[in-house]
């Protein structure tokens, strides 16, 4: 059977940056096998397969699968998925469009805004299903320093210290000194479970200069563990790294924007938009977006 797929560049506004996407259309019918399968052959860090919806009132309902494994939420498939489905709506990268896009996941339903507009790269944006929660304690200092080849006293800056967090998916969370430091970064195999098994093998480092004025942060993401061993942009981990500005930045009551900078230093700069609102110094509502750019269409024949 002959099936539909797009390629989309996530998390920017032009093509050959971001976070490449793989959206499988018209996926009725695939077995959770195949789906692992076909994403291991695509070998992008993830790919999402399109299903009718559940509820007739949705768009559309999709799974994600790294090249290892399936994965209940993530924010560029999110973002990329809403985009693709929209596209095929108006037939022309979403151009000239404002849509409303519901994608049954397996966290929960999620509620898609896509702006389109002719000659610009379509944009999206999401409310995240769910809220940051504490996901358990980091690893000391001279473990997760030992995992990603650095020193203790290069991790953390100001009164930022790691911590785990999970809106869906479980990171731990690591800032570093500066931007030289965060370059030389690296998974060192022997001591990565013993500092990031907690968070399922997933590290989050950022730090507080960046290259582009516009930004807030710098990051880089490792999960060797899934198949990803570094990411280009993380939607699910910036929605989780709410929490940690939160907690270490005491965010201010209302509503607080920020530009996360990733993948730059594997020369895919995406740029991830985050908006935190927040009541009574609790997180009432976190916000993911990004722009999307396609780049290929093609037919899968599995």
């Amino acid at each position: 059977m002959e099936r539909r797929y797009a390629i989309w560049d996530v998390f920017t506004a032009r093509p050959l940056a971001g976070n490449p996407l793989a959206v499988v259309l018209d996926s009725a019918g695939l077995s959770t096998g195949e789906m692992q399968t076909i994403a291991r052959e695509f070998n992008l860090s993830e790919t999402v397969f399109v299903l009718p919806p559940r509820l007739p009132a949705h768009t559309a309902y999709i799974r994600i699968f790294t090249p290892f494994t399936e994965l209940q939420f993530a924010g560029h498939p999110t973002v990329g998925a809403a985009i693709q489905l929209a596209d095929d709506r108006v037939s022309g990268a979403a151009a000239d469009c404002d849509a409303l896009i519901v994608l049954e996941e397996d966290i929960g339903s999620v509620r898609v805004g896509v702006v389109g507009r002719r000659g610009h790269a379509p944009y999206a944006e999401f409310d995240v299903p769910k809220l940051p929660e504490l996901s358990g304690a980091p690893a000391h200092d001279d473990r997760i320093a030992a995992a990603l080849g650095l020193a203790p006293q290069e991790i953390g800056f100001a009164n930022h210290r790691p911590s785990q967090y999970d809106a869906g998916t479980s990171f731990a969370f690591v800032p570093v000194r500066d931007l030289e430091t965060i370059a030389r970064a690296q998974i060192v195999a022997q001591h990565w479970d013993e500092a990031f098994g907690g968070a399922n093998g997933k590290a989050f480092l950022y730090c507080r200069e960046t290259i582009q004025h516009s930004a807030a942060f710098h990051a880089r993401m490792f999960a060797p563990g899934v198949g990803v061993p570094e990411d280009p942009a993380t939607g699910s981990a910036a929605a989780a790294f709410s929490a940690v500005l939160l907690r270490f930045d005491q965010l201010p009551e209302g509503t607080s924007e920020f530009t996360i900078e990733q993948g730059i230093e594997m020369g895919r700069p995406a740029e991830i938009k985050l908006e935190i609102e927040v009541a009574g110094r609790k997180l009432k509502r976190v916000r993911i977006g990004g722009y999307a750019c396609l780049v290929m269409r093609g037919k899968l024949f599995a």
